[in-house]
């Protein structure tokens, strides 16, 4: 599974990726507004899986994203699954009717400010209506976080409290 814009690749995250998905993931800023915990280089295995697992579960998930130039990765963007009943990451299975997919994305701070995360966020929304059938999706985005507000206003999304 792969997604080509015209400056990225996203594709499916693989364990290979772990030294350099450390980078971000292993950044406070980055992880600021992903529940504020960083995680150690030997955690970030379990991360992947983790993302690989919610592709199996869902048909979907997070994308690996790299900038198609150099093959840089530079983050990942994708579709979660929360349970609306509790607002815990689950699969569509244990949420049923109460399951409500989220757009996200994170990115090396190095990549931040030149549209990486808009275009790749547009490619994973186009695809995941035309090709999974997701319909309402949303974007769980912190007060605080103006650059991720700016993202989900330049893909059409309306706040809300």
């Amino acid at each position: 599974m792969q997604l080509e814009t015209e400056r990225l690749l996203l594709r499916l995250p693989r364990l290979e990726d772990a030294d350099a998905a450390y980078e971000h993931l292993a950044d406070p800023e980055v992880m600021r507004f992903l529940g504020g915990e960083t995680v150690p280089r030997e955690g970030v295995p379990d991360v992947l899986q983790r993302w690989l697992d919610r592709w199996a579960a869902n048909g979907f998930g997070h994308f690996a994203v790299e900038r198609r130039e150099d093959g840089r990765f530079l983050g990942r963007i994708g579709i979660n699954v929360w349970d609306a009943r509790t607002w815990r990451n689950a699969t569509i299975a244990e949420a049923g009717e109460h399951a409500q997919p989220e757009l996200g994305w994170t990115l090396g701070r190095e990549h931040w400010g030149r549209g990486y995360a808009t275009e790749a966020a547009h490619a994973v929304r186009d695809w995941s209506r035309r090709e999974r059938g997701i319909g309402r999706l949303i974007s769980l985005i912190s007060p605080d976080n103006i650059a991720s507000q700016r993202v989900a206003e330049r893909l059409g999304a309306e706040p809300t409290e």
